[in-house]
């Protein structure tokens, strides 16, 4: 969800920029809500009165942030919950001086399901931004500059925690903590990233979405995938230039009026990603994300997923199964059985598809049955 700004405030030198959005945690969606301290607001007034001060650039894409998470106050009921280590105190201690972070300097640390904050609270911690690891981490760094400190406020979205095991979110549990950025390396938006580059991340994003999938972080492989489609999606014009020029190519060789290149020439026009892979990757994460939204109980969406799947690889009989699956728990059973009826031309020996068929054959029988008892019941 797109970051809202409100404004509090009597008067211009008391106004509080609040920051809103929705962040993925593996418990479900959390509302957050980002402001500066008061120190950051006279830093950022006194940056603005002088212009002859450069500009300071935010992490970007592929940055290593040193970054510390602290709870302002919280029970220990609530700091279990919110990391996995309920007795942990935050640490008063400064960071250490890092002139240079390296890649092997990020700090390892799991995907806690039970937590909210995915950071080690306390703690100056190093991470990547981008990777997904602490959604709500990942967002406020992404608007902050090296030395900057933020106050967020979290809340349960009513009805989205964890709604795949049935837990219901509690209304009136709320977080309220600081984020503090030390330093962090430089970055790339996405449009300053090469095609390779950007390939590298959608791989990356869809084998962490089946870590965490396999682990039951639903909400976390559903947030993996829609990563990995972001950035892939920003390939297709690469590809389909690509795909262009090789046509275009395989048009002068036939004429024989293409001079030789060399290897280096080659390996320059060497496609990173053919248009049929860029397919064949684009289906498997839809198909994927539908499998996430099925379980998160969002047919709808889950519908819509699996038909861009079905549509990009129509010979994909696991999109062909879910898309079946999300039009019957929207009780639109004509569509369910076309899609099972094609996963079943697939694949022909598939008891999952002649079950989902049968399935759907009572569950017309028992409200044609409704139907008729309700007419009845008009009519007598």
């Amino acid at each position: 969800m797109d970051p809202v700004k409100t404004s509090h405030g009597s008067d211009d030198s008391d106004t509080v920029h609040v920051t809103s959005w929705v962040s993925v945690c593996p418990r479900g969606p959390w509302k957050v809500q980002k402001k500066p301290t008061k120190k950051n607001r006279q830093q950022m007034c006194s940056s603005l009165c002088d212009t002859s001060c450069p500009s300071h650039p935010c992490p970007r894409l592929g940055s290593l942030c040193q970054v510390r998470v602290q709870l302002k106050a919280a029970t220990d009921k609530e700091q279990s919950s919110v990391s996995g280590k309920g007795n942990e105190q935050p640490s008063d201690k400064p960071a250490q001086s890092t002139p240079e972070i390296r890649d092997d300097m990020a700090t390892p640390f799991p995907r806690c399901r039970d937590s909210v904050l995915q950071v080690p609270l306390g703690d100056w911690t190093i991470l990547r931004l981008g990777e997904g690891q602490c959604d709500v981490t990942e967002a406020c760094l992404e608007g902050m500059k090296a030395g900057e400190k933020c106050e967020i406020h979290l809340s349960p979205v009513e009805n989205g925690s964890n709604v795949s095991s049935g837990e219901t979110a509690d209304a009136n549990l709320s977080l309220c903590a600081t984020v503090e950025l030390q330093t962090f390396t430089p970055g790339k938006e996405s449009w300053e990233m090469s095609p390779a580059e950007k390939l590298e991340w959608v791989k990356s994003h869809k084998e962490k979405g089946g870590e965490r999938f396999r682990s039951g972080d639903v909400w976390g492989a559903a947030d993996s995938y829609s990563r990995a489609l972001k950035l892939l999606i920003t390939l297709d014009g690469h590809v389909r230039e690509l795909d262009k020029k090789g046509q275009v190519q395989e048009e002068d060789e036939q004429r024989d009026t293409n001079p030789c290149e060399t290897t280096e020439q080659q390996a320059t026009d060497c496609p990173v990603l053919s248009a049929s892979k860029y397919k064949t990757i684009k289906a498997e994460l839809h198909s994927n994300l539908s499998l996430c939204q099925l379980k998160l109980n969002q047919p709808q969406c889950a519908r819509a997923s699996a038909a861009k799947a079905t549509q990009l690889e129509p010979g994909g009989a696991k999109a062909w199964y879910r898309l079946g699956q999300a039009c019957q728990m929207m009780n639109d059973l004509e569509e369910a059985r076309k899609a099972f009826r094609k996963l079943l031309e697939l694949q022909p020996d598939s008891s999952a598809a002649l079950k989902a068929l049968k399935d759907v054959a009572n569950k017309e029988k028992e409200t044609n049955a409704e139907l008729g008892l309700r007419l009845s019941k008009m009519f007598s």
